[in-house]
C-alpha cells in the first residue's frame, strides 16, 4: 500500500531561534496520531518567517519527500513578518479556497479577529498544502470543527474533506477515528474492508 506521508511545518522566528518552545508541531503530531487510523509517516520542519525559506521547505516536502499532505502552522496573520500564505500561494499549482474559508468560519465562532487570518489551501503536484492557525487549541478546532453537547457536528472541520481530496489526487486511502472527525466521501468513493 502507498504509505501516507505528511509534512509538518512550524513557521516562527522565535521558536526556530530557540527563544521559546514550538507548540505547533507537537500539537499536530498528537492530533494526527489520535485521529488517523491509517498508518502514516511524518517529516517535520521548524523554520523562521522567511518567505524564501518557507517556499523552499514546502517544495522540498512535496517534490523530494513526496508528502501527500503538508500542514503549516503559524505566520498567517496581517503582520509584515506573516508570510506563510504568500509563500504557499507562490509555489502552488492551484488554490483550494474552501479550506481557508472554512477555517475562518470555524474560528469566527470563537474570536472576531479570525477575519484577520489569511490561511490558504493549495495543491502542488499531487499534494495538498494547508495553512493552519498557530495555537494548538485553534489547530484542533479548525481540523475537527464544532460539535454540540451531544457530540453532533454543528460546523464541519476541514479534515473531514482531506481524505477524499488526497484520494482524488491519487494518494493513499485515508481513514480516521469518526469519534474525532469523520472522513466524508461520496458513497461511490468509499472502500469496504476486504
Amino acid at each position: 500500500m502507498n504509505e501516507l506521508r505528511i509534512g509538518l511545518v512550524s513557521v516562527s522566528d522565535r521558536a526556530s531561534g530557540g527563544i521559546y518552545e514550538d507548540k505547533g508541531i507537537p500539537a499536530l503530531e498528537e492530533w494526527l496520531t489520535k485521529t488517523l487510523t491509517t498508518p502514516f509517516r511524518i517529516e517535520t520542519r521548524l523554520i523562521p518567517d522567511e518567505q524564501i525559506m518557507i517556499e523552499q521547505t514546502l517544495c522540498e516536502l512535496v517534490d523530494e519527500f513526496s508528502c501527500h499532505l503538508v500542514l503549516t502552522t503559524g505566520g498567517t496573520g496581517p503582520a509584515r513578518r506573516d508570510v506563510t500564505p504568500d509563500a504557499t500561494l507562490a509555489i502552488a499549482d492551484r488554490e483550494m479556497p474552501g479550506f481557508g474559508e472554512q477555517m475562518r468560519q470555524i474560528s469566527l465562532k470563537f474570536v472576531p479577529t479570525a477575519i484577520l487570518s489569511r490561511q490558504v489551501g493549495v495543491i502542488r503536484n499531487q499534494s495538498l498544502i494547508l495553512n493552519l492557525p498557530g495555537q494548538p487549541k485553534a489547530i484542533a478546532e479548525t481540523l475537527e470543527g464544532l460539535k454540540d453537547k451531544e457530540g453532533n457536528v454543528v460546523v464541519s472541520g476541514i479534515f473531514a474533506s482531506v481524505p477524499y481530496c488526497i484520494q482524488l489526487l491519487d494518494g493513499p486511502y485515508i481513514e480516521t477515528d469518526p469519534a474525532i472527525v469523520k472522513a466524508f466521501r461520496p458513497k461511490s468513493a468509499i472502500r469496504t474492508a476486504e
